[in-house]
């Protein structure tokens, strides 16, 4: 197997960027990154009136004319005085991977999560207070730092969420870096299984648990949700699927398929105007909402199925 050097020397990658008014920076941000399921960043320099959005991907054929029509109806939807009705100017170019990496160093810093939770990059140097337990990540090309309110949501979820008395099975749907499948095992939940649709995010997501040694607690594979059967045997404590909102309103009843009675359903990524739409859907299914959270044009929550306990 060639080293993760080597493979880093070979990949390639292409960086998805455009313009919009400043006041959209970060709408346009979080926007990208959902419609990529990867991490984006954003630039605008002082006293200019345009911010550059750019993301970065390792297949050319992640991005296409669909994606950046979704990505210019969602601004021009949500923010129709902001943002005129002529197109946006799109670019995918290719680039060094090297360069990417440099980049990410700027805008990854370390985090705190709830009382137990510190995640960090690995250049950085900052250390756990009393009883944190540390997350070291290394992002990769995928999606999932614990820097994007949805990823936050779940993981302050993981540790609200964990029983006292008894260990927890967990279920990572759409893993993209490893940072809940991780921070799961860090917290004790056992056993643990991720997927994710992208090899490049299975990869990582190895990497990252090798990193911070809970590879033996976790079992990462490469899955596409629409391939799933909608029951069977193995059940699960609690789910997180922090995934677009189609996905979450097609497949809920595979989802819930894989929940034990009385069992956890953690929902991430839906914009705010979808979210009452995919909560019926689960409200159908007999799921109790927990806990519900907005944040910019976000909006997650955390259910409870029916059942034991519930």
């Amino acid at each position: 197997m060639p080293s993760k050097a080597s493979r880093d020397s070979q990949a390639e990658v292409w960086q998805v960027s455009f313009q919009v008014p400043a006041a959209l920076e970060e709408a346009a941000t979080e926007i990208l990154v959902m419609a990529l399921g990867q991490s984006a960043s954003s630039y605008c320099p002082l006293e200019s009136d345009q911010a550059e959005i750019s993301a970065f991907i390792t297949q050319r054929s992640a991005w296409n004319l669909s994606k950046s029509r979704e990505i210019q109806a969602c601004l021009q939807n949500g923010f129709p005085d902001l943002l005129e009705k002529s197109s946006l100017t799109f670019r995918c170019r290719k680039i060094k991977e090297s360069d990417w990496r440099e980049s990410w160093k700027s805008h990854f810093k370390p985090l705190e999560i709830g009382k137990r939770l510190l995640i960090k990059p690995s250049w950085s140097k900052k250390q756990p207070k009393k009883g944190q337990k540390l997350i070291t990540l290394d992002p990769g090309l995928s999606f999932g730092t614990g820097q994007h309110a949805t990823t936050r949501f779940c993981l302050e979820s993981l540790e609200k969420l964990q029983p006292l008395d008894r260990r927890a099975s967990m279920l990572d749907i759409g893993t993209g870096s490893g940072i809940l499948a991780i921070a799961a095992a860090c917290l004790g939940y056992q056993p643990i299984k991720a997927f994710d649709h992208d090899p490049d995010s299975i990869m990582v997501s190895r990497e990252n648990a090798d990193l911070n040694q809970v590879s033996s607690q976790i079992s990462f594979s490469r899955c596409d949700l629409t391939q799933l059967k909608p029951v069977v045997q193995t059940k699960y404590d609690l789910i997180c699927a922090n995934l677009t909102h189609d996905l979450l309103k097609t497949h809920a009843s595979t989802l819930l398929g894989r929940l034990k009675p009385g069992g956890y359903l953690l929902l991430a990524g839906i914009l705010i105007e979808q979210f009452r739409a995919v909560e019926s859907v689960y409200h159908a299914h007999g799921c109790r909402r927990i806990e519900s959270r907005q944040e910019k044009e976000w909006q997650s929550a955390s259910y409870r199925a029916q059942g034991e306990g519930s």
